[in-house]
């Protein structure tokens, strides 16, 4: 089951030092209450560290940000599924730009993923990447440009093609997979944007992360959904 209502908003805190601890709480008690303002569906992915924590302090759904390819065992240092399904994660992140996996492994996350019930979003970097990962069967592909992550300017704006061709590659592979777009989102008329591509939502970081006024800036990405 997908616990994601799309349209979405899901917001990678990655490893920011504005987004630790009681930090981040406060940015999902944010984005839970703009989510119950405006009937807004919200999600975040927290650092493992962090997820039971946020999980047990709001009711949007956590999820962790990686998980590694393995089972329980011997692995030390790796971030095993169960352990962050446990912890209270919902679904997980998959070769995330920042951490790039290999095919191989990207298939292994999401088998793990599927095994022990955790949703999953594999981000992809293109339309050909994008494809590839709908042949795998995920729930989400999010397609989000490298050299647009953590910029001004949105990939809605920048490169359109990439999200709708994304889009349409992935459903002429795949029909069930949701497609999401990132890179450089920051308002609503972003979000509108993605959403009239063929988008079921998207996913961003820095523009809630590093905002000043953190409310103003959820309130306005969502108004790009309402």
């Amino acid at each position: 089951m997908i616990l994601l209502q799309t349209p979405v908003i899901v917001l990678n805190v990655k490893t920011y030092g504005q987004a630790i601890g009681k930090d981040v709480i406060q940015i999902a008690k944010i984005m839970e209450e703009v989510g119950k303002e405006t009937d807004v569906s919200m999600a975040i992915a927290v650092q493992a560290t962090d997820i039971y924590r946020v999980k047990n302090e709001v009711s949007i759904p956590v999820w962790a940000e990686h998980i590694d390819p393995i089972t329980p065992g011997s692995h030390t240092g790796w971030m095993l599924p169960e352990a962050v399904k446990e912890a209270g994660a919902v679904g997980t992140l998959i070769n995330h730009s920042e951490h790039r996996l290999t095919l191989a492994n990207i298939d292994a996350c999401l088998t793990r993923a599927e095994e022990i019930g955790l949703d999953n979003i594999i981000c992809t970097n293109n339309v050909a990447t994008s494809k590839a990962a709908a042949a795998l069967n995920p729930q989400f592909v999010a397609v989000e440009p490298p050299e647009l992550i953590g910029g001004d300017i949105s990939v809605t704006a920048a490169d359109p093609d990439i999200v709708r061709n994304s889009v349409e590659a992935v459903k002429a592979v795949n029909d069930s997979v949701k497609v999401l777009c990132g890179a450089g989102v920051k308002n609503g008329d972003d979000v509108s944007k993605a959403l009239e591509l063929g988008s079921a939502g998207v996913l961003l970081a820095s523009g809630i992360v590093k905002a000043t006024n953190k409310k103003e800036v959820i309130q306005d990405l969502a108004s790009g959904i309402q």
